[in-house]
């Protein structure tokens, strides 16, 4: 099978995206294809794939014409991702697919996202979020208590001293499956400065990766919500989040959405032979 990839990244969240606009060059994507293409040394590496595939293609009914049919690198499914969704739009942008001028459209398993590009610095309402209650994460024989998030994925954002504290991270945290049934992905945030926190990810599906944006989402949040308990904060809240790849920055608006603000560049391209 010979195909179009392209590869992208996020602050080092990193994406194969295929050009599949019409839906008939991958078809419904084999996870075990994905897995490998995914693969550090069998593939071309990535922390996910992106297909670039019209709405309409995948008989989705929706507004936006583009959908993002978003795999994680073990080739399950996932609802969302903040960093690709903006890999995605730069990737619009560039192929002349969409107008940079206006907002761009994008539709999700999570809904529709509208993103904005504004030179280096691409922006995406992620829409409204959940927050549920307090469960238990352990990662390098240590335990830590954890706020239930949903950002368009789940996630549990726990607090630590130092991001050392976690460990390794070369397995999954442990975490609670009666909160969790789904799996979840794991933030280990420290607090840096006023309105500035470093992260680490867990990704379900991928393991520790260099960004997490819905996992960015979840950590300005967690840390917007102690802050409205002392002392308190207004809205809008707009906080920076350090992540291994690099700074975006979270914004909390008045009518309780999350907006995500960083770089996204596409890095490379050509034309690939499979042979599994």
């Amino acid at each position: 099978m010979s195909f179009r990839w392209l590869k992208g990244h996020g602050t080092e969240n990193d994406f194969v995206l295929l050009p599949d606009h019409d839906g008939t060059v991958h078809g419904d994507l084999d996870p075990q294809f994905v897995a490998q293409l995914c693969h550090r040394r069998r593939g071309l590496g990535a922390d996910g794939v992106l297909r670039v595939v019209r709405s309409a293609a995948l008989g989705v009914e929706s507004s936006a014409e583009w959908f993002m049919d978003y795999r994680n690198a073990d080739g399950s499914v996932s609802e969302m991702c903040g960093n690709g969704v903006r890999v995605f739009a730069r990737h619009l942008v560039e192929e002349g697919l969409v107008d940079p001028a206006l907002p761009i459209p994008i539709a999700t398993r999570d809904g529709i996202k509208v993103v904005e590009v504004d030179g280096d610095l691409v922006r995406v309402d992620m829409g409204t979020f959940t927050v549920g209650g307090h469960s238990k994460v352990e990662a390098a024989g240590r335990a830590w208590e954890a706020l239930e998030i949903h950002t368009g994925n789940p996630h549990a954002v726990a607090f630590v001293e130092q991001l050392t504290d976690a460990g390794a991270l070369t397995d999954a945290p442990l975490h609670d499956p009666a909160v969790y049934p789904e799996g979840v992905n794991v933030e280990f945030v420290q607090r840096v400065g006023d309105r500035h926190v470093a992260m680490r990810v867990h990704e379900r599906g991928s393991g520790e990766t260099r960004s997490c944006g819905t996992g960015a989402c979840a950590a300005g949040l967690a840390t917007a919500l102690l802050d409205q308990a002392v002392p308190a904060v207004g809205l809008p809240a707009r906080y920076r989040v350090d992540v291994p790849g690099g700074t975006v920055f979270v914004e909390w608006t008045g009518d309780d959405r999350l907006v995500l603000e960083g770089p996204a560049v596409i890095v490379a391209q050509g034309e690939m032979t499979w042979r599994d």
